[in-house]
């Protein structure tokens, strides 16, 4: 089992707009002794506590991804601005890491717990702790299963998959398709795999395309990623198209693709519109990214579990399974494809990204 790598108690504020349904950065890990001072610290601070308190968890093998550090930072300031604050545990450490957070986050008098699962099913005996304190559990982005959490704040995870067949079928109707799945622990993972399968399955039954070969990955992990990839391609390259679970996939992919000269002349997918998923599509060299409007999503996440706390919860879009008991309330929110021709209606439009940063390789 990895060691822990860190365990940081910090309180996010920052000014952000809300938005509605329609429409890490790295972290630095401090070493060991740093980390029990600042945590001292931050107990002493939260001792006397005079506003709604929120725990925040979240813990994976490669948790330093881009992505999330936009949503801690707009999930935190709209916390604030509805007057709460946010208890932050973050590490990458795992699950076993993510279950020493929870438990600790449960001794610091928190009204309610958010948490991005490191796996979606091995949660659920340290989750009862908090509903059995009556304390609202919201999942976020990834759902939590076996217990009957309070909400599941999410995107269409099914949309997510399906927008990225659609956009490479549209441009490539035929032809040797290879799938690179996310993480197995993660249950968005095949949801996502769900919807690209929508849209492939009668091409394939058509005899129009061929899923030459698919895998999956133990972690959202780009390192895994490049090695079993590499595999693939040491057997063959003759693939038209790639659907890659996310733009840290593809980014691996897009490695190989270079290294062999290959890069642009095989359609290659992903999600999270990170910046070098945008950059690579001004570029040619990735096709397609699914943008994940965050805004929308962190800020009705805060939204939502201040309802909670109030005891006059929103009401949900839908109603998610989660293997427990009872449906869990879903507040979902749309996903966008975002091509070469769309970034700047899409990233750029919505502030997600500058065209300066979008273009910068191209000095446009």
């Amino acid at each position: 089992m990895k060691k822990l790598l860190a365990l940081t108690l910090i309180v996010l504020s920052f000014s952000v707009f809300g938005c509605t349904k329609d429409t890490l950065k790295k972290y630095t890990i401090k070493p060991k002794a740093q980390e029990t001072e600042n945590t001292e610290n931050n107990d002493a601070k939260h001792n006397n506590k005079t506003k709604p308190r929120i725990g925040f968890s979240i813990a994976s093998d490669t948790f330093i991804l881009e992505r999330w550090n936009k949503d801690i930072k707009i999930f935190s300031s709209e916390i604030a601005s509805l007057g709460g604050e946010v208890l932050l545990q973050l590490s990458a450490g795992g699950t076993e890491a993510q279950i020493t957070q929870i438990e600790y986050l449960l001794s610091k008098d928190i009204d309610a717990l958010v948490v991005i699962p490191n796996d979606s099913d091995m949660l659920s005996g340290v989750i009862q702790q908090i509903i059995d304190k009556q304390i609202p559990v919201i999942a976020y982005d990834r759902p939590v299963n076996g217990v009957p959490i309070d909400a599941y704040v999410s995107f269409d995870n099914k949309t997510v998959g399906m927008l990225m067949a659609q956009t490479l079928t549209s441009a490539c109707p035929r032809g040797n398709y290879l799938i690179i799945n996310g993480s197995k622990k993660d249950s968005n993972s095949y949801e996502v795999k769900r919807g690209i399968m929508t849209v492939l399955d009668p091409l394939v039954e058509r005899g129009d395309i061929e899923i030459k070969k698919q895998i999956w990955l133990d972690e959202w992990s780009f390192d895994e990623a490049l090695k079993k990839a590499d595999e693939v391609f040491a057997s063959s390259t003759d693939f038209d198209a790639i659907t890659c679970g996310n733009d840290q996939i593809a980014e691996a992919v897009l490695q190989l693709l270079a290294e062999r000269r290959l890069a642009g002349k095989i359609l290659v997918s992903g999600q999270d519109a990170d910046l070098s998923a945008c950059q690579h599509i001004a570029e040619g060299t990735q096709f397609m990214t699914v943008y994940k409007p965050i805004k929308a999503l962190a800020t009705r996440a805060a939204k939502v579990t201040m309802s909670l706390i109030n005891g006059s919860p929103e009401r949900p879009d839908d109603y998610f399974p989660n293997k427990s008991d009872k449906l869990v309330p879903f507040y979902c929110e749309q996903p966008y494809a975002v091509t070469k021709e769309n970034l700047e209606a899409t990233v750029i439009k919505d502030g997600f990204h500058t065209a300066k940063d979008v273009y910068r390789n191209l000095n446009k």
